[in-house]
């Protein structure tokens, strides 16, 4: 077993609940996080079962960190507590998620005001209320489902040569070039972020959400997958943090 003082070290786990509404149906996930070849951890996660307005709610979520780990870090330790909290969490949660995405953003950046160095992050959320699943997303980290063993995709990068990006971008009086990738103000290659106070007000926190029934299959270990996807993309040549989480339904 690897210490856990290894900085090197592949860090994973999982858990299994049960839906709200005395319903049979369950479902696991996992979590593994490593560093990879990159000289430093900027990555986060957070996986979190609550019950909010007595639903039973569960928040998975991926914060990828650049310029530091300062923003990530915050993310992991506020967003999901910004958006249950929120008065219509339960009745307009699409609102909800808007709203204390922008809410969060802009209470890190107040935060930093005496900071030096800028830094920022990605955020790939997936909220689990009832039968509903919500997926928000800000930046490039990817949300996808296998249904019957095909990918779908259930978010898209946020990326500054995006056609609608860019002309948010350029609306804002931003401008991107290109430097080894499309990156906005020549320094960041995606278009939406958290923090970055340099490059706002176009580098935004307004997620994209998209809806998906919850995805019914045979259980395996959510853990043990998690632990395989991360190996997978290390050995295919990944030079950055890997994070992933990992989330399976059964309604037996």
């Amino acid at each position: 077993m690897i210490s856990n003082r290894d900085p090197n070290a592949l860090f994973s786990g999982g858990g299994i609940s049960f839906l709200s509404g005395g319903q049979n149906a369950k479902f696991s996930y996992g979590y593994s996080s490593f560093k990879g070849k990159r000289a430093s951890m900027e990555d986060f996660y957070e996986t979190r079962i609550s019950e909010v307005e007595g639903e039973m709610v569960a928040f998975f979520g991926v914060f990828d960190g650049h310029g530091g780990a300062r923003t990530a870090e915050y993310l992991k330790n506020n967003l999901f507590r910004n958006l249950s909290t929120h008065p219509d969490f339960i009745k307009d949660t699409k609102t909800a998620i808007v709203e204390a995405f922008r809410q969060t953003d802009a209470d890190y950046l107040n935060e930093e005001k005496g900071q030096q160095r800028d830094a920022g992050s990605t955020a790939s959320t997936a909220v689990l209320l009832g039968n509903q699943l919500l997926v928000a997303n800000v930046g490039d980290s990817r949300v996808v489902a296998s249904r019957a063993g095909s990918a779908i995709p259930l978010s898209i990068d946020h990326k500054p040569d995006r056609s609608d990006e860019r002309q948010r971008i350029e609306d804002a009086g931003g401008f991107i070039i290109w430097a080894g990738t499309w990156r906005v103000g020549g320094v960041l290659a995606v278009s939406r972020a958290f923090g970055d106070k340099l490059l706002k007000p176009y580098v935004v926190a307004e997620p994209e959400i998209q809806d998906a029934v919850a995805l019914v299959q045979d259980i395996t270990d959510a853990e043990a997958a998690s632990r395989k996807l991360i190996q997978e993309a290390y050995a295919r040549g990944s030079s950055d943090n890997i994070t992933c989480i990992v989330v399976r339904f059964d309604n037996s």
